[in-house]
């Protein structure tokens, strides 16, 4: 059992508070592997009975029959027989429940969802409620709206490399190498052969993540478009691109013609279905967000591998995005940082900007970070920290490096540290 320790805690501080805990993250990352398994056994651990526990997948075949919102909420509430226990209820998969017209009242829309048999269910005092759910349907953007203030988000992603590293059979010192190139995808681990892991991954974007995106956006010509612009997404990971920039790479190398609204909206796409992430910019000196461009991350680094057909392996660039990923997994939010300053030049003054890899903020909390694969050169050095020593504030700031290498502080108050000793301790940044 991989442990998901990160988010068992969470589960586990939300537990009977009242909410609808609701699971989101991008599919086959483990949502319903940590609420079946993991927290099952934590709830069994601790003395709830196993008819306390409703599990039920909705994505099965043998649950079609649930997926009808009015039986779903009859078989429920058949198994809470007990008015004096908890009542624990798992529903893996909720957006297949439909949205049907109330059969009850004729000659009115009154429509009848997911929602209203969750949101029913919860005016039981003995019932606490965990969904999973993978589409745009389950985004946070819409929880609040759709439970009415009743929902609380739990996002799962795919392994950090410490839950990773944990779980890693081999000699640990490759770890990272095949982390960066495989990803975090829990069942990528239970593949052997690198043939094997390089299939899974590349069969996952035509079985599931396209295929979802067409089905749910009724998009029966564009799968060649879809797969365009993520090949063209996967290439730019680490660099600042928009729309516009895709439009012009499909005109000028596809000879397609492709609108930026069109190219903006399937990028959204990929957004909510969690395989994308995008970070804006941000003006430190300024504290006003930047427009376009901007930045996009994958959800899993082996994902985007994997759509490149592991061609483009600039470790730069992927441990950029694996920095990203984590600072995400830890509840900051993270922008791409811009410091603006002004310089002469011949006695002309000249005006620049320099970028900060990220700038991570959570409640008082602020760091700026650079992710160097290497700063043994005194002026790549110099290089990588210019940005950090303009920013002018006293917050911390931390330039994480591929070495593995003792963590120091230069003159000017910096943190080097290694990659690894990075992601595997969070209290590393306050060292």
């Amino acid at each position: 059992m991989i442990e998901r320790k990160r988010y068992l805690d969470k589960l586990i501080s939300k537990k009977e508070n009242g909410l609808v805990k609701i699971i989101t993250g991008i599919r086959r990352c483990g949502k319903s592997y940590l609420l079946f398994n993991i927290y099952k056994d934590y709830l069994k651990s601790i003395g709830v009975a196993d008819d306390c526990i409703i599990c039920l997948a909705l994505d099965d075949d043998e649950s079609i029959m649930y997926r009808n919102p009015i039986e779903l909420g009859k078989y429920i509430r058949s198994l809470i027989t007990d008015d004096s226990e908890m009542y624990y209820v798992f529903l893996d998969e909720i957006q297949k429940v439909a949205t049907i017209q109330n059969p009850y009242i004729d000659g009115v829309d009154d429509k009848i969802g997911f929602v209203d048999v969750v949101l029913g269910l919860m005016k039981k005092d003995n019932v606490d409620i965990y969904v999973t759910g993978s589409n745009s349907r389950m985004l946070s953007s819409d929880i609040l709206t759709e439970f009415r203030g009743r929902g609380d988000e739990i996002r799962v992603s795919p392994l950090s490399f410490e839950e990773f590293y944990n779980a890693y059979e081999g000699d640990k010192r490759f770890a990272w190498q095949e982390y960066y190139t495989y990803g975090g995808m829990p069942l990528v681990m239970a593949k052997k052969s690198p043939e094997e892991k390089v299939k899974y991954l590349q069969s996952l974007f035509d079985t599931i993540y396209i295929s979802d995106i067409m089905d749910r956006y009724n998009l029966s010509y564009e799968k060649s478009v879809l797969d365009d612009i993520l090949n063209i997404v996967s290439s730019s990971v680490g660099s600042l691109t928009n729309a516009n920039k895709i439009t012009n790479t499909f005109r000028s190398e596809r000879q397609m013609s492709i609108g930026s609204p069109t190219v903006n909206r399937y990028l959204d796409y990929f957004i909510d279905a969690f395989l994308l992430y995008k970070a804006q910019r941000y003006d430190v000196k300024g504290r006003k967000y930047i427009g376009s461009p901007l930045k996009y991350y994958f959800s899993d680094v082996g994902l985007r591998n994997a759509r490149l057909n592991f061609r483009q392996q600039e470790e730069n660039h992927i441990m950029e995005n694996i920095i990203y990923n984590e600072l995400c997994n830890r509840d900051f939010s993270v922008d791409v940082g811009v410091v603006e300053y002004c310089y002469k030049v011949d006695g002309k003054s000249k005006r620049t900007q320099l970028e900060i890899d990220f700038v991570a903020n959570k409640g008082s909390k602020r760091y700026y970070i650079q992710s160097a694969l290497t700063v043994s050169d005194e002026e790549k050095r110099q290089q990588e920290i210019n940005s950090l020593k303009r920013v002018g504030d006293s917050f911390k700031k931390i330039v994480v490096v591929k070495d593995n290498i003792l963590p120091w502080h230069d003159d000017n108050g910096i943190l080097y540290i290694g990659i690894e000793q990075f992601l595997l301790d969070e209290n590393a940044m306050d060292i």
